[in-house]
């Protein structure tokens, strides 16, 4: 029987500079949630001109590429987000943003790019046995009613039906090329709260008279901390932040009300449950007894994302195959940021992978932060090495 050979990152070396050549376009021209109008086009015409059959305005700007070689009927996806965030870039690269006010500083381009250098290869090779759909997503960062639940929404796995599903993140903080794997929960479930105050807004000197929304919401700061401390089990993580406060516009006078938002992270279903049991009941509870009342606004974002077992150890060997065994963290730490690909899991098994950024770079959401070009190769080859396993033909 012959040995069949999957894609190494050598194969992928010819391609560094074209690839590079996408990713400075994609940055230089960044597209916000929802807006990805030109991005969209970019990707479409250039999997157009490899051949493959391209579904444009999935959920949106979402793009669909799919691509058969042999017969066998099996199928896998892999996807790659495409929207930039409201900044203003501070890299001072030759192909920053021309766009004032936005900005690739999570990766997006780098992931968009890396995913268009698999398709070419794979288009070129063909050396697998089924069909794969190539994901590029809109709206990552949208928050909530984001590109995956809106592609989800418009029948993406009814139409691109997939076995199972994977998508890549950089990782600012880990070595450049290497691979990180976690089964089960690894990104948390994200929650937005806002908390209004209602007192009874008086004079400085005459507190007496009036109900203080600053110092109700002061002291709810406090008491809110209790909540991961006292219960939730200490075994499990959870974040409870308040990240605004507004009240009051004079020093003289006592304001009629205080907003307080926070977000709220959790690693399971039920302490999510519980976080947002417990809140609601002590912001009930705490300003009823200063003489007040509040409203609550929870706002459910990203749920947990949650690699499957099979599929993690699956990619895993991937990795480890492509780039050795000293290139990948196996549990990879639970990450407490969230991410909408949580979305698809809860639909299709599969595995979300980080990919090292680089030691000593910028994080992620920073002015100046940048997608490090020596991943472009490696992520294409792994992409590529992955459909060629998971579609892997018959040894003749």
């Amino acid at each position: 029987m012959s040995e069949i050979r999957y894609c190494e990152v050598s194969d992928l070396l010819e391609a560094r500079e074209p690839l590079a050549e996408m990713r400075h376009h994609i940055h230089q021209h960044p597209e916000l949630s929802y807006e990805e109008v030109d991005t969209s086009r970019y990707v479409a015409q250039k999997l157009e001109g490899w051949g493959y059959q391209v579904t444009r305005h999935v959920g949106g700007h979402g793009v669909v590429a799919s691509l058969t070689a042999g017969t066998s009927g099996r199928t896998v996806g892999v996807r790659a987000d495409m929207d930039a965030l409201p900044i203003h870039e501070q890299t001072g690269l030759a192909y920053a943003s021309v766009h004032d006010g936005k900005m690739h500083a999570c990766g997006h381009d780098g992931h968009t790019a890396v995913l268009l250098g698999a398709a070419q290869q794979l288009a070129k090779t063909r050396n697998f046995d089924g069909t794969v759909h190539l994901i590029f997503q809109p709206a990552e960062e949208a928050g909530s009613n984001s590109g995956a639940e809106q592609m989800i929404a418009d029948g993406l796995f009814e139409r691109f039906p997939c076995e199972a599903i994977f998508g890549l993140h950089n990782h600012p903080g880990v070595a450049t090329g290497t691979f990180g794997f976690r089964a089960g929960p690894l990104m948390a479930a994200c929650d937005t709260v806002r908390i209004r105050i209602h007192g009874r807004g008086g004079h400085a000197a005459r507190p007496h008279l009036a109900i203080d929304p600053v110092m109700i919401g002061s002291s709810l700061v406090m008491a809110l901390q209790t909540v991961v401390a006292r219960n939730v089990d200490p075994t499990e993580a959870a974040v409870v932040t308040v990240g605004t406060f507004h009240a009051g516009f004079a020093p003289n006078v006592i304001p009629e009300e205080a907003v307080l938002e926070m977000s709220v992270r959790s690693f399971s279903a039920t302490v999510r449950a519980t976080l947002e049991a417990r809140i609601r009941a002590l912001v009930a509870s705490h300003t009823e007894g200063y003489g007040a009342s509040a409203d609550v606004e929870y706002i459910r974002g990203y749920p947990v994302l949650v690699n499957s077992e099979a599929e993690t150890e699956f990619a895993r060997g991937v990795a480890e195959a492509l780039v050795g065994a000293e290139h990948v963290i196996s549990p990879f730490p639970p990450i407490a940021g969230s991410e909408d690909f949580a979305y698809y899991l809860q639909k299709v098994p599969g595995c979300f992978i980080r990919l090292g950024n680089g030691e000593g770079k910028p994080m992620l959401h920073n002015a100046k932060y940048d997608f490090n070009d020596d991943n472009l190769t490696i992520g294409a080859a792994f992409w590529t090495r992955l459909v060629e396993s998971f579609l892997a033909k018959e040894r003749a």
